[in-house]
């Protein structure tokens, strides 16, 4: 246990790609616990699109991350001190750490899950398959998309932590599932491995004839991630009375363009359901999800696969691999080893 607590603040507000220089990486003093409060200590942190919308002065779903303070982040940790029933020291915990070695837990707007003892898969999947990213996945698919046995679902970004697990609800839910991934390789795992019925190369010159060639009866439910050129196309695909889950526009996080610049007459013509979500909009219901998750990863339906980069400086570059489409699955930075 280290006598300091790293920590990368935010110093401007990219409008571009994410660079180190954007943040302050400073170290400072193990911060003290009151009673009630615990010290966490990072083990894992996840990198996630949204890190990119906390960093601009948007209208967002929370208040963007001001200057000068610590990057937000979503992470895995572990009590090293505790004041707080809630936390035993030696307890695993999942909620905001932030980008920095050392955070505080309390039973308030700082609270953390504890996770159970003896999980059966390993932490960096309570990130992904089993954490926020697999809810985000299990609430928007069934939830916003309802799908139905021998609906054709499509998800953009199906490489990524969250499109993966879309497609293999849907097939686990007796539906035709397709993916849009970028390269050869993706397209060929989400296939072979992870049991994708298609899959379309959009870094290929011919994607939209991929498109059409993997979707010979329509799209259903379109789980969107992407935006831009890509949901356009997708969006003339789509049944009568179809249903697109809009789960983010990655398209354009880094671009400053909103990524939303399309024909939107499908939507009309084709009658379709359009509806933004957060998963928090599903917390009541996140211990139902993730139970329901476990267990299928526990009997080989549901498969994960973690890009994990070591080491907590690396973040501010490590996250650009969102936007470049360098990570399979879910993204994860290591800052620590378990005690």
């Amino acid at each position: 246990m280290s006598d300091k607590n790293r920590q990368f603040r935010l110093k401007s507000r990219p409008t571009g790609r994410i660079e180190t220089g954007h943040f302050d990486f400073v170290e400072e003093a193990l911060p003290e616990i009151s009673d009630g409060e615990a010290l966490v200590r990072t083990l894992y942190l996840s990198l996630d699109p949204t890190n990119r919308i906390w960093m601009s002065d948007m209208d967002q779903y929370m208040p963007p991350v001001g200057i000068g303070e610590v990057m937000r982040g979503g992470g895995i940790g572990q009590v090293v001190k505790s004041k707080s029933a809630r936390y035993p020291e030696g307890a695993i915990v999942s909620g905001i750490t932030g980008w920095q070695d050392y955070c505080i837990a309390d039973e308030g707007e700082r609270a953390m899950s504890v996770l159970p003892e003896g999980l059966p898969v390993d932490l960096p999947v309570m990130l992904g398959a089993c954490g926020m990213t697999g809810l985000t996945a299990y609430f928007g698919l069934l939830e916003l998309g309802k799908p139905e046995p021998g609906n054709t679902v499509l998800v953009s970004a199906a490489a990524g932590a969250v499109g993966s697990v879309v497609g293999q609800i849907a097939k686990i839910k007796g539906c035709r599932a397709v993916g849009i991934a970028g390269g050869k390789e993706k397209c060929a795992h989400i296939v072979e491995e992870l049991g994708f019925d298609a899959a379309v190369d959009y870094k290929a010159s011919d994607w939209r004839e991929q498109l059409v060639a993997a979707t010979p009866d329509g799209v259903d439910v379109n789980f969107e991630n992407v935006g831009g050129e890509i949901m356009e196309a997708v969006m003339t695909r789509m049944n009568l009375f179809s249903r697109m889950p809009l789960c983010g526009m990655i398209s354009g996080y880094n671009t400053g363009d909103p990524a939303m610049r399309a024909d939107y007459s499908p939507i009309l013509m084709r009658r379709i359901t359009v509806r933004g979500f957060i998963v928090i909009d599903f917390m009541e219901k996140f211990a139902e999800g993730t139970m329901q998750l476990a267990q299928w990863v526990a009997e080989g339906k549901l498969k994960h696969r973690e890009t994990i980069v070591d080491g907590l400086e690396k973040a501010p570059t490590a996250v650009n691999m969102l936007f470049d489409g360098t990570n399979v699955g879910k993204l994860v930075v290591k800052v620590a080893d378990k005690a």
